[in-house]
């Protein structure tokens, strides 16, 4: 173990002891669960169910649904699997937990200190763990070492300052990288970065996001969406765009459309309703029942509706492309079903497939407010939208398999046999 690694562990083994007042913390800001807080200590753990078990770890919303797409795809090779699936977020743990059924199960990742990973490396012992993106947790990788875990990081990502920082700390880059037998990047800049401070070849097929099937659309949507108005729908947004939407939306000559708002944070609803009603918004706030209707914005602020928001909306609005640091969301969900996107420019996770979706006229991107205005005006107008290019679009939905191919390849291959019955 290189002495950053040591150090790492010492530093966590001595703060151990105040992960609970911490966790108390977080619950009281509604970032934890109260009730599930001695997951993150892995303790008082449900048993192991039979067979073999696959554990897949994604930080948050986007890392984990993918992961639950991609272990869908998985099961269907492999039948006899059972999933456990672990996250660092609330609201993912939410989300992927209401989609599973029994043996699979969700939990909050253990906190990195060497008694919780060891505690939840020795209670659960996987046939083989997955990691997504940018995950990478010392003491955690290092029991899996220990306990001969065969260990793979699918769709990774990293920005360049990151791989510059892994760069100046190769030993511990390589000790660390070096418990996972497949690394799979989404992207050249990691690819290359990372195959050169590792010093082996790192695979690059893609974004595993763009395979992914879209949402399910299952539920009745409310009764004013379905009055013959069309609808923009602005999905996944966060702190700045609900405001940039509204008022690109408020520009538009009436009557204008539907605007359906389902932030990324579910739980920041009280605070995009207070910024909205000051900017003169009349707001309908799904998870209190209200009845929306022709002028208001309806706020869709409940979990695992997205599907159903799609297949409302005439066009999309994507968040996280006009706030700092977030880098954008799929677009290929909401092109999947049929709907063009608007985007802000920042949308670095998906640089490399932006471009090309942008061709077929799927994707548009628009710098700031006046831009989205007139783009918008534009679509709603009553003049023919932006024509999209459909057989280059379902060319380019074709090609998007290869990284799940891929990466079912990479999982079977660390899986050991299934047992005769």
């Amino acid at each position: 173990m290189t002495p950053l690694l040591r150090l790492y562990r010492a530093v966590t083994t001595l703060a151990a002891p105040l992960v609970p007042l911490y966790l108390r913390h977080r619950a009281r800001r509604s970032k934890e669960d109260p009730a599930r807080r001695h997951e993150r200590l892995a303790r008082a753990l449900p048993p192991r169910p039979p067979g073999r078990l696959v554990w897949l770890h994604g930080a948050s919303v986007g890392e984990s649904l993918m992961l639950h797409g991609f272990a869908l795809r998985l099961r269907d090779a492999e039948p006899d699997l059972t999933f456990l699936f672990t996250s660092q977020t609330l609201t993912a743990a939410t989300l992927v937990g209401d989609q599973l059924s029994a043996p699979d199960r969700q939990q909050f990742a253990p906190f990195d200190t060497p008694g919780a990973a060891a505690r939840f490396i020795a209670h659960w012992r996987p046939d083989a763990g997955l990691f997504a993106e940018s995950e990478i947790w010392p003491n955690l990788l290092l029991e899996c070492q220990r306990a001969h875990i065969p260990m793979a990081l699918v769709n990774a990502r990293s920005t360049r300052k990151s791989l510059d920082g892994w760069a100046r700390r190769k030993a511990a880059a390589q000790h660390l990288y070096g418990a996972f037998a497949t690394i799979i990047a989404a992207d050249q800049t990691t690819g290359e970065g990372l195959s050169a401070i590792l010093d082996r070849p790192i695979p690059m097929p893609g974004n595993l996001k763009a395979a992914l099937a879209p949402p399910a659309s299952d539920g009745a949507l409310p009764a004013f969406l379905l009055d013959g108005q069309p609808v923009l729908l602005a999905a996944s947004t966060h702190a700045g765009e609900e405001r940039l939407i509204h008022r690109a939306w408020t520009g538009l000559p009436t009557p204008r459309p539907h605007l359906v708002i389902a932030p990324r944070h579910p739980e920041r609803a009280a605070a995009i309703r207070a910024e909205l009603e000051a900017e003169g918004a009349t707001i309908a706030q799904r998870s209190r029942g209200d009845i929306g209707a022709n002028g208001t914005v309806y706020l869709a602020d409940t979990l695992g509706e997205m599907g159903l928001w799609y297949r409302a909306a005439s066009l999309v609005y994507l968040g996280g492309g006009h706030t700092a640091g977030i880098g954008g969301h799929n677009p290929m969900e909401p092109l999947r079903c049929g709907k063009p996107v608007i985007s802000g420019p920042d949308l670095f996770n998906f640089n490399t497939v932006a471009p090309a979706l942008e061709q077929t006229g799927g994707l548009t991107l628009v710098a700031g407010e006046a831009e989205l205005t007139e783009t918008l005006r534009g679509h709603f107008s009553g003049e023919a939208p932006r024509a999209v290019d459909q057989p280059a679009l379902d060319t380019f939905f074709a090609q998007a398999d290869t990284p799940m191919t891929v990466t079912l390849d990479a999982a079977r291959a660390l899986l050991p046999p299934a047992k005769s019955p």
